[in-house]
């Protein structure tokens, strides 16, 4: 995990909140890194986690992983980790017949897209264990990423039913946590993508978005991300860090981020690497705005 992320959102793996649905969403940049954050955080938190990968193997997470100080094959052998390696059961669909339904029997379906079948096997991966004190903590369902679903065909509509079906069962029901990637392409013309954009960010406790820089590329900086939280309207701050507006959305001032190894580096608007290793975001927007 990335110590300055943490620290950005005033989180540590002995402190995590719950019943919450962070939003990850990027846009002209790769937003991978937060899922590979997130992922390694709830391991160390000790929660359950759930992790439903329709982008990448295993391997690559697992790899990914071990370099930001998590196991996810330790993890998985202990039964921490329930993983679902789309990539890999994807075939099982096509050239073979599963012997009971299949989290990802949308494949095969030509016109319906129900995704009953992947709610179902998420209900089943965090159910709580019967008797007997439980092993992990809060139950995390983390999901890479749902703008997959759609280019396979299934439609907006399908994708928030299923992220509030899960919302109930895991932030309200379990009290644990959701956290979701979404791309935002941008295109004006590509209503569903708006439409999931929009939907999962009414849903949202907090987003996260990774940009690229708006006047282009940079040497030393990568690209921006802004935090924010969708809290009620009476209330008046979160952290000291954020302004809330009468809409109940909490906006930060963006970001700047510089990838590192093993890290992310951040910095405010207007400021270049010069002598500092790291200048977080709480410090200079309560200084400067």
């Amino acid at each position: 995990m990335f110590p300055e992320l943490n620290n950005l959102l005033n989180i540590t793996p002995d402190k995590v909140e719950q019943g919450k649905l962070t939003l990850l969403c990027d846009a002209k940049t790769d937003g991978s890194f937060l899922v590979h954050h997130f992922l390694s955080f709830f391991l160390k938190a000790k929660c359950k986690v759930c992790f439903v990968a329709l982008v990448q193997s295993f391997s690559h997470y697992n790899i990914v992983g071990q370099k930001l100080g998590v196991s996810l094959t330790t993890a998985w052998e202990r039964g921490q980790l329930v993983f679902l390696e789309a990539l890999k059961t994807s075939l099982d669909i096509f050239f073979q017949t599963p012997a009971g339904p299949h989290p990802l029997q949308f494949l095969r379906e030509a016109s319906a897209r129900n995704l009953q079948p992947l709610y179902a096997f998420v209900q089943e991966a965090l159910k709580p264990e019967d008797g007997g004190e439980a092993t992990w903590r809060h139950p995390v369902l983390l999901v890479d990423d749902l703008s997959v679903l759609l280019s396979l065909g299934v439609r907006a509509v399908a994708v928030l039913d299923f992220i509030h079906y899960c919302r109930a069962t895991v932030c309200t029901e379990l009290k644990g946590n959701l956290v979701a990637l979404v791309h935002d392409s941008g295109d004006a013309a590509d209503e569903e993508n708006d439409l999931l954009v929009s939907g999962l960010s009414h849903q949202s406790h907090l987003i996260l978005r990774a940009e690229g820089l708006a006047t282009g590329f940079c040497k030393d900086v990568h690209g921006q991300a802004s935090p924010s939280r969708v809290i009620g309207v009476r209330a008046a701050c979160v952290h000291s860090h954020m302004w809330i507006q009468n809409t109940g959305l909490a906006d930060s001032t963006q970001v700047h981020r510089k990838k590192a190894k093993g890290n992310t580096q951040k910095y405010c608007h207007g400021f270049s690497l010069g002598d500092f290793s790291f200048i977080l975001l709480g410090y200079f927007a309560f200084m400067f705005l």
